[in-house]
């Protein structure tokens, strides 16, 4: 009994003392550590269980759109031919959105195509650099959207920006905690037609404790 009793404990501490789960995106502009939200465990366990696998490790960042957002995950990116068109790969699966949290910056969230249910990528993801929006752009976006901004994510939009557009219809399941002038650096990178930078941004995502 003990002995389980030990293994359980050193599992628990393996995670994360404070509940979260964390991973590691290292690419050659630096890395970006995200950590992984809890109110949407589907998202957070397929990340985890791709990290596991060295699902992403090798990967491009294959769009970049400065003052919105960069991003990658697409399986057919190992390796791409350059001027290879992408972003339609993944791992044959979809995730039920789980829909809630802003696109501030450095927002991890899901990218996903036109499926009305809003399901997700099981691959792909972006992680938002955007730019800072006024009181009148969120007052719009809630008479469009049906949305309600809390003061506190009002003044983080103004703040320090996102891409609050996006609210109300993709999944964000994270957020960079540290390495977000890595994430400006890679979203400042030149591109050609298409949004893909005109040199491979490779990652490797690994699991980290905080």
């Amino acid at each position: 009994m003990k002995y389980i009793l030990f293994i359980i404990s050193a599992f628990i501490l393996a995670s994360c003392g404070d509940g979260n789960r964390y991973a590691l995106i290292e690419t050659e502009y630096g890395n970006m550590k995200v950590m992984l939200y809890n109110t949407t465990p589907k998202h957070r366990d397929n990340f985890v269980k791709l990290a596991k696998e060295g699902y992403y490790d090798d990967l491009l960042f294959h769009r970049i759109i400065p003052n919105f957002m960069i991003q990658g995950g697409d399986p057919d990116s190992r390796n791409a031919a350059p001027g290879a068109m992408l972003g339609m790969g993944g791992p044959g699966y979809q995730i039920d959105a789980e829909i809630g949290s802003p696109h501030l910056k450095g927002a991890l969230a899901a990218a996903r195509d036109q499926n009305p249910e809003k399901r997700s990528s099981g691959s792909q993801f972006y992680i938002v650099q955007g730019q800072r929006v006024d009181d009148n752009v969120l007052n719009g976006l809630e008479q469009q959207k049906g949305i309600r901004y809390s003061p506190e994510q009002r003044q983080l939009y103004r703040e320090i920006g996102g891409a609050p557009f996006l609210d109300g219809d993709y999944t964000v399941f994270g957020e960079v905690v540290e390495g977000l002038d890595v994430l400006d650096k890679i979203a400042a990178v030149p591109t050609a037609p298409g949004d893909r930078p005109l040199q491979d941004v490779k990652m490797k995502v690994k699991l980290v404790r905080k």
